[in-house]
């Protein structure tokens, strides 16, 4: 396992690069380029905004701010998600010809991703300053929450990029999963309008607890769930090792399945 890590460190400037790869090739043939980093959760955030709050008439106070945290939070899983079901697969003739640790794959879509994020959260410090939300002091626990959103994803990352080497219909699973995913979490709906026999299913998704904690920080001025974001951080780091330890071990698996 040590081993392993240590390949991975020699190879943290192919990493660093195909993060920059990864980042140059999404617009790279668009006539705005990087711009769109910031103009795509926008838009995005403005047509669910009509859909619900105008056309629907849904949504509470400070609706806006609210939306913008769930999709741009929502933004970073999915891509994510989507991306790691292609990771290591589209570097088949790469990995067939030089020796590489496969992990570093899904490290690359989940660093590229963090990058996007954080553009996200120039939207959503817009849309803050628009509505006039004001965060208190527990913006410090931004970081955290988001080092604990990393931790998951690349969890994730690492088991569907492995899976998906051997089972390529897996990729097209995903996509449903993904859709489950956006409208079993409260990223456009709000917590509160959710009948009281199904909070047990929010209770338990990782996804809820992880965009409410941004709500808290950001719009409520509250103290995040510390409880569910341990358990979150624990089972993600678990996870993690438990993967990293099982791609030094199968890496051969994977160059005779591509």
């Amino acid at each position: 396992m040590m081993k392993y890590l240590k390949e991975i460190l020699k190879r943290k400037d192919l990493l660093t690069y195909l993060i920059r790869s990864g980042l140059k090739a999404e617009h790279r043939n668009s006539f705005l380029g990087y711009f769109w980093w910031l103009l795509d959760p926008l838009l995005n955030v403005l047509v669910y905004y009509f859909v619900v709050a105008i056309v629907l008439g849904q949504g509470g106070e400070n609706y806006g701010v609210y939306l913008v945290i769930g999709l741009v939070t929502w933004r970073w899983m999915s891509s994510n998600i989507n991306g790691s079901s292609k990771a290591i697969t589209k570097y088949a003739s790469i990995i067939n010809q030089v020796y590489l640790p496969k992990s570093i794959f899904p490290l690359t879509v989940s660093g590229t991703q963090l990058i996007n994020f954080s553009f996200g959260l120039i939207v959503i410090a817009l849309f803050l300053l628009f509505f006039g939300v004001i965060p208190g002091w527990q913006i410090v626990f931004l970081p955290i929450i988001i080092l604990i959103q990393f931790m998951f994803l690349l969890a994730l990352s690492l088991l569907i990029s492995f899976v998906c080497v051997f089972v390529r219909d897996i990729d097209n699973i995903i996509t449903h999963i993904v859709r489950i995913m956006f409208y079993a979490s409260p990223i456009i709906w709000e917590g509160s309008r959710i009948p009281e026999k199904y909070e047990w299913a929010v209770a338990i998704n990782p996804v809820a607890h992880i965009v409410n904690s941004y709500r808290d920080i950001l719009m409520y001025q509250t103290i995040p769930n510390f409880v569910a974001l341990f358990v979150i951080a624990i089972v993600s780091m678990a996870s993690i090792i438990m993967m990293l330890s099982y791609y030094s071990k199968n890496e051969h698996k994977i160059i005779k399945a591509l």
